[in-house]
Formats: structure tokens, sequence, C-alpha cells
């Protein structure tokens, strides 16, 4: 009841200074500086939109360019109503209103600016770019009620507003304060997850497998002791959640059996170094290299550039092929046929004078060319390569082999076969009667 008699007044109290003529001027002149401000800060983001395309490398103009589209609405006002109200002076108009944005409106700069500049240390993103703005306006908020007097009869009214959970007492300042501090610690582990998976990259004594580890077991500490230290800030007594890990438990019991599951085969995955970024692996019909590690799956890249993602369970249960687990080098067969009119000597010294013109194809193990055995339509033959980059793709180097075949063969005479088959006519002993038998 307080807070509603509190908003009566107020609203009644501006009711009263906005319903004389000085005070619906004043109003419409903040109306019309706001809109002005709005136009100003929209040509000018358009400005800096064609600037900053001109300038892509230098990051710090881009920055500068940038940091000045954050303040321009509330400076650019802050400039009209400072005109406005000088203009207004000449004629002894009262400008107690307007001498009330001036705080306002430089707080609302520099809090966009200084937010602005914390963001800057983090990954952009579009949704990085939303909370920007919300936590701007949120910080802003609370600065325009501390200025304007308001802010302790604001905390008063939500800490009003309560209810009580067994010998808790929960309101809506405590709820508020929760929230707010579980942001701050998370933006914080954010900011130390992110500086410590940067320095491992940067490390050259740490193997894929390790850096994956390190950067994996800080983000799940750091975030758990993030929301713990959250939750000790306000207060809440840990015992409270006794009920509340019960249910977890039930949860992970009945309905999250795979989340929990592909959780655990995740950190399985890292520290056994089974399956690492880099790695070429087969899984089922899909062929690609492994891009990233995450806590519920994997992300596996083909030769289309299709990224799947292969849960981390998979992986565990199911049989894949580690193209590159020990040793990144792989042998490939090629298999070709020759006609029995045609040398197999030569016809196999030209399959490795193929394989050795290709730069992808290992000198040692040098490629090798076999006789298998003698076929039904040929003789049939086998080139023998090695390569240390599947990654890059292995249907390629066949083609290209092959295609070398062709040419190779044609200069020299070989033939390459193809099924065929006789048929003999032999006469019947019989008049009128034929004996047909074929021979492949």
């Amino acid at each position: 009841m307080e807070l509603l008699e509190s908003l009566y007044y107020f609203a009644l109290k501006w009711i009263k200074e906005f319903s004389t003529i000085q005070g619906g001027l004043q109003l419409v002149t903040v109306l019309g500086c706001g809109a002005l401000a709005a136009l100003t800060h929209n040509r000018w983001q358009q400005f800096i939109t064609r600037l900053v395309g001109d300038l892509e490398q230098q990051g710090f103009v881009r920055f500068m360019l940038r940091a000045t589209n954050r303040i321009a609405f509330p400076m650019s006002m802050l400039l009209y109503l400072i005109l406005t109200r000088f203009l207004l002076d000449q004629f002894g108009i009262n400008t107690a209103v307007l001498d009330i944005f001036t705080p306002l409106l430089l707080s609302l700069a520099g809090i966009k600016l200084g937010v602005y500049i914390l963001r800057a240390g983090f990954t952009p993103s579009p949704a990085l770019r939303a909370w920007e703005n919300v936590f701007s306006l949120l910080v802003w908020g609370v600065l325009a009620l501390h200025l304007l007097g308001w802010l302790p009869d604001v905390i008063k009214a939500m800490d009003e507003f309560a209810f009580t959970f067994g010998e808790t007492r929960i309101s809506v300042l405590s709820l508020l304060e929760l929230t707010t501090s579980v942001i701050i610690f998370i933006v914080l582990a954010n900011w130390l997850t992110r500086l410590i998976e940067s320095r491992t990259k940067r490390s050259q004594y740490l193997n894929p497998s390790m850096r994956v580890v390190l950067t994996k077991t800080s983000k799940f500490v750091i975030y758990g002791l993030a929301i713990l230290f959250a939750l000790k800030a306000v207060g809440i007594d840990f015992t409270a959640f006794a009920v509340f890990s019960g249910a977890v438990g039930v949860g992970i019991g009945f309905g999250l059996q795979k989340i929990f599951s592909n959780f655990i085969s995740g950190f399985i995955l890292i520290f056994d170094r089974s399956i690492k970024p880099g790695d070429v692996i087969t899984i089922g019909n899909r062929f690609g290299w492994v891009q990233e590690l995450n806590a519920r799956y994997v992300v596996v890249r083909d030769r289309d550039g299709v990224e799947a993602l292969i849960p981390n369970e998979n992986l565990i249960t199911t049989e894949v092929t580690n193209w590159s687990y020990s040793d990144r080098s792989v042998r490939q067969r090629l298999p070709v046929s020759i006609s029995y009119h045609d040398d197999p000597e030569l016809a196999m010294k030209l399959m490795v004078d193929s394989a050795l013109e290709l730069p992808r194809v290992l000198m040692t193990p040098e490629p090798v060319a076999r006789l298998l055995r003698f076929g039904d339509n040929g003789i049939e033959l086998e080139l023998r390569i090695w390569i240390e980059d599947p990654e890059n793709g292995i249907a390629n180097v066949v083609s290209d082999i092959n295609l070398a075949f062709w040419k190779k063969f044609k200069e020299h005479g070989i033939t390459i076969p193809f099924p065929q088959r006789d048929v003999h006519i032999l006469d019947s002993p019989e008049p009128g009667k034929q004996d047909i038998s074929t021979a492949e």
C-alpha cells in the first residue's frame, strides 16, 4: 500500500508540474530534443557504418568510431537541451525540469561508453551486443533513481513484496540482488575462462588434448565457483538446496540420462585422449576431421564443409576409426587391371612414376606396385601409397593417380581390359542341330 501511495503522489506531483504553460513547454522541449537526438544518432550511425567499411585495417580507429556511436544519442540530446535552455532563459521561462536531464544524460553516456569498453574484451556476437544495451540501461536506471532521490523508496518497496519459504524470506529485492550477483560473477568467470583459453591456444608446450582438458576443466570449475560465490554473496543458506539437489538427482535418473551420459563421455574423451581436435575419424558412414570437443557433442567437419554434431556417447559406445590416432600416415591401395597382351613390369613402373609426381604422396615409405593375380579379364595390379594429411581428402588423391594411370597407359600402349565373352559355334554331328558352347 505504501508503494501505491508513493506512486500516486509521484504521479500527482508531475501532473501538476506539467499542467502549467511553462511545464508543458518544457515537456515539449524534452520530447523535441529527444526526437532530434534520435535523428542525429541515426545519421551518425550511417556515417560510421560507411566510414568503418573503408577503415577495416585500422583497429583502434574502428574502436573509437564505434565508441562515439554509443554516446551519440545522450550527448546530442544534452547539446540540444543546453541550447534550448539558453533560449528559454532569454525569455524568462523556468527551466528547472530541464536541469534534471543534464546529470541523467551525462551518466547515460558514461555508462554506455564504459560497458562498451568492457564488452570489447569479449568475442563479439549479436547476443552480447543485445546484453550490452540491457546492462547499460539497468545500470543507468539505478543511477538515475539515485540522482533523483527515489532509490531508497524503490528499494524499500521491493523489499516489502516478499514471501516465506520455510525459514527463508524471499523478496523482490533479494531476487534482484541474486540475479545481479550471478550476472556479475558469470561475466567475471567468462572473462577468466576466455583468458585461460587464449593462453593455452598460444602455448607451444601443450598438445591439443591438454589444451582441451585445461579449457573445459577451468570452465566447469570457474562457473561452478561463480554460482556458489553469487549465492553466498546474497546470504543464501546452502542447506536450503538439499531438496533441490535431490530433485536434480531424480531428474537425472529419469529424464536426463542422455544429457548426463554425454557430459561424462565428453570428459572421458578428453582425459583418455582417444579423440582430439584435428583428428581425422570415420564414424558410421561419416568421414571428417574433429573441429571441437564440447561438453555434450563433438563437431566433425566433412569434405563437403558440413559440420555434424555427434553426441559424445556415440564416440564411446560405437566403433570409431581414428586415422590419425598415433600416426597421421595413411596407406591407400589403388587396384587396376591390364590386358594379357601388355607388359606388367612396364605397367607397374608407370604406376609408381605416376604416384611420385604427386606432392602429397610420401617418399618414405615409397610407393610400390604389386601383381596380385591373373584374373578372368586381365592381369590385376595394385599400387600402394602413403599420405600424411588425410584431412585434406583421400578421394582426390585416388582420382589424381587414376588419371595419371590413364594418361601414361595411353602413351605406352597399355590397355585396361573390360569383361569379355567369346562365343564358339561348333558343328553338330546330327544334321539340322547345332551345339553352341561359350567360353569366358
